[in-house]
Parts: structure tokens; sequence; C-alpha cells
């Protein structure tokens, strides 16, 4: 396989061919997440044409929503070592591979392998790589970037809810998946459009030469390591791969990376119920199909607005220092939106949760990457963000067959919400204890460094420490 020519820059390019970057992850959005969240509107066509209970039948959600997090590493790794073009264009084919095959299906357990594990590694494939790319090519506006890109969730569904619903009447549940598999081919033009980027401060926080398939646009950097991390190296040590390996995830360890990756499994668990049950709690309550399916478009058309607007808002100059601030409060909201869904028994009540739900899921999900590329830097955030959808992938898979359990124990949706919404909350609790712990942390040191005699300061530097004495005894002189 040749290696795509590559561009080396200083800084993310902030614009120019970043945007078809943002339009091609925009679209990948749009026929991954979108199109999982549509599944929910196959779950009572599913229930009813193979007589299964809730728990069973969510699985197929569960296990598609797990397989796209859990493989996110993977996509990762295709992307670091060989080309985001070839992950995304190679997840293409797979996802329209397993909605194909799903049209065939004659069993539950037949829909687990295809239309959840199937789909969701070519998701996996496909989501982690464009997001990564966006990052590398935004910088004072990565989050409008990163608001327009996860947009495609939202617009997706607000399109493609009523146009499944139609095409099921219109076609049943196995001609809907059919042409939905011929919809996610789509994939594989947008991977096309992923031109490959190296920025400097990946070759300075990663042992890498420059190779003769980049072409500089920037001065090169004085690189004396011996190891080498870059794609497709013919004759690579083990001692080398195992040296490249702990540089991509040495970020695994800092405490605010941790903190952040125990949040998003609470997140993860509270945030998928409400997408997979919304549509059978609204049937239940005595909405109409095409209703339950409009409550849907609103979920994605208010995603698209908490997308833009949120990111927009977080790339101002007086809110930039908040982004954390601004990402637990969406988190929160989010979660009081659940404890109130089960005393909504209408229509016109559902409407105002879809409208608020909705803004605040686009709101969090579009500083998502924002967050973890301030936590852990542009070098690290193809793998870092690899690590945060696998974690995302055991909540996702276990929690819509809980509130399913929950739904066929109790009789009634009010338990699984209420878990949801109290999980979304903790979320949004541990994050903002764990910053007021960091800042009482801080202020005693700022406090004491006030008091200590600049003669007698020691700066540290990693494993290296030494005294600027000297240096303040020589200006004296």
């Amino acid at each position: 396989m040749v290696q795509p020519q590559r561009s080396l820059h200083a800084a993310p390019p902030d614009g120019g061919w970043g945007w078809m970057i943002v339009a091609g992850c925009f679209f990948v959005t749009v026929c991954t997440r979108a199109v999982t969240r549509c599944i929910s509107i196959f779950f009572v066509e599913f229930q009813t044409y193979f007589a299964q209970e809730y728990a069973r039948t969510a699985w197929i959600h569960s296990i598609a929503d797990c397989a796209t997090m859990a493989c996110a590493p993977l996509g990762s790794l295709v992307s670091n070592h060989l080309s985001c073009q070839v992950g995304i264009i190679l997840g293409g084919l797979l996802a329209s591979a397993g909605l194909i095959l799903s049209s065939f299906a004659t069993s539950l357990e037949y829909l687990y392998l295809t239309l959840g594990a199937l789909t969701g590694l070519g998701f996996a494939l496909c989501f982690t790589p464009a997001i990564a790319m966006v990052g590398k090519y935004f910088n004072q506006r990565k989050a409008l970037a990163y608001g327009i890109a996860m947009s495609g969730s939202g617009i997706g569904t607000f399109i493609l809810a009523p146009v499944v619903q139609l095409l099921i009447e219109e076609y049943s549940w196995r001609g809907a998946l059919l042409i939905l598999g011929g919809f996610v081919l789509n994939l594989c033009v947008c991977g096309a459009l992923m031109r490959p980027i190296t920025l400097k401060e990946e070759l300075l926080s990663t042992p890498a030469l420059l190779k003769p398939g980049y072409a500089s646009e920037a001065p090169k950097p004085d690189l004396k390591r011996s190891y080498t991390c870059a794609p497709l190296i013919r004759n690579c040590s083990h001692k080398s791969l195992c040296y490249c390996s702990r540089q991509e995830y040495s970020f695994f360890l800092m405490p605010d990376f941790i903190v952040l990756a125990l949040s998003f499994l609470f997140l993860a668990y509270g945030c998928s119920p409400p997408f997979v049950y919304l549509v059978p709690y609204a049937l239940r309550a005595g909405v109409s199909h095409q209703e339950a399916a409009f409550l849907m478009s609103i979920l994605g058309v208010m995603g698209i607005v908490g997308n833009v607007t949120f990111g927009w808002l977080t790339d101002r100059r007086f809110l930039k220092k908040y982004r954390n601030v601004c990402y637990l409060i969406a988190v929160g909201l989010d979660g009081i939106s659940c404890l109130i869904l089960p005393f909504l028994w209408s229509f016109p009540l559902l409407v105002p949760f879809s409208v608020t739900f909705g803004y605040f899921d686009g709101a969090y999900v579009a500083l998502i990457p924002v967050v973890t590329a301030d936590v852990v830097g542009t070098a690290f955030l193809s793998s870092a963000l690899g690590l945060v959808f696998f974690l995302h992938s055991v909540p996702y898979l276990l929690s819509p067959p809980i509130a399913g359990w929950l739904v066929d124990t109790t009789g009634s949706y009010t338990a699984a919400f209420l878990l949801s919404g109290f999980s979304m909350i903790f979320c949004s609790a541990l994050l903002c204890v764990s910053k007021l712990v960091k800042k009482m942390k801080k202020t005693p040191k700022t406090l004491s460094a006030t008091n200590i005699d600049p003669k007698q300061q020691i700066w540290t530097n990693g494993t290296v420490a030494y005294s600027i004495t000297g240096e303040w005894d020589q200006k004296d002189t």
C-alpha cells in the first residue's frame, strides 16, 4: 500500500481544506450516529415480528452502540498506522454489508450479529478517525468546527426518522434496512475527502522522523531519537513498536484524564435509554406512530441547535476558559430532563422534553472532543478519543437491556428513566467536585510560592531538577 502524501504544518490551518474535513465528518455522523438512533424506530417492528420481550429486543441497539464504541481504538489504530481514508472506506463497506444482510434476518440472534456487531464495527472504523481529523485541522475555531461536524447526528436524525418510518410503512422493515444499507455506502465518499495532515506538535510529542511521504510546509524540527513511529514502516522492531505504543497512550494515567474517563461511564449509561425507549414510551402514552417519529425528529433538530450554538459560544473569548463548566452544565440539565420524562403522558408534553433533551445532548456531544483535547492535547487526540469511545461501550451495551428489564419488571418506564437521569447528574457532579478539589489544591501552592525566596526556588521538569540560585548570583555580580 502506498503511503498518502502528508502535509506538515506548524499549527492547525484553521480553515482551507479543513472545512471539507468538517463536511466529511458531518456526513460521517449522519451515516453512523443518526442511523444508530433510527434503529429505535425498528424496535416495535422487531418486537412484533419476532414476538420477543423488551429486554431481548433492546440488545440489538445495545450491541450496535457497544460495537461502535468498543472498536473505537481499532479505528484509531487504523487511522494512525494506515490512514484515515483507508479506515473510513473500509468501515463504510462493513457497515453497509451489515445493514443489507440484516434485511434477510430470520431471528433476533441473526440481527445481533449483522445489525449489531458487523454494522457497529463498520461505524467504529469511520467515526473515531473522522472526529480526530477535525481536531487536527482546527485550533482557534475548534469548538465551532466540532459543533458543525457533530450536528450531522441531529440533522440526520431529524431527516431520517420520518423517512425510515415511511420506508417501513411502504416496504416493511426489511426493505427499509436494505435502503439504509445503500445509503450508508456514502461513507466511502466521505473517506475520500479526508486528506492526511501531520502537525509539528505530533512529531515533537511522539518520536517520529520525517519520511519521504511528507510534504513540508514548516521548518523541520530537530529530532534526535532513534525510534520511529511513522506509519507503514517496513522494518519496525518489537522494541520500537512497544515504545511507540507507550508513547501513543502516555496520557492514560493523567489524573485529569482518569476523572474524565470515569465520568464518561456514567454519561454513557444515562444518555442511551431515552433514545431507545422514547418511541415505545410515546406509543404507550397514546401517541401515533408518526407523532412518535416526529419526537425523534425534534430531538435531532434541537441537537443541531445545541451543536452549533454551544460550539460557537464556547469559542468566544469570554467562555473559552470555561468549556469544562459549560460541558458539565449541559450534562446535568440533560439528566434533569430525564427525571421529568416519566410524568409526561401526552404529545404536547413530550415535545418540550424532546426540545430540552435534544438541545443539551447536542451541546455536550459537541464538547466531548474539545474537552478531551484540552486534557490530552491535539497530538494524542485520536488515541484519546479511541479510549473515550471505548469506555462508552460497556454502558451502551448494558443500559438499554437493564432499562428493558426494569420496564418488564415494573410495568412502567419510570424506573428506567429515573436511573438514566441520576446517572447523568452524577457524571456532572463528579466533574464538578474534581474541578473544585483541583482548585483548592492549587490555591495553597500559589500562596506558598509567594512566600519562598526566589533565589531558593527549585524548578522541575519531569525527572530533571535544577536550581536557579546560581543564575541570580551571577546577575547580582
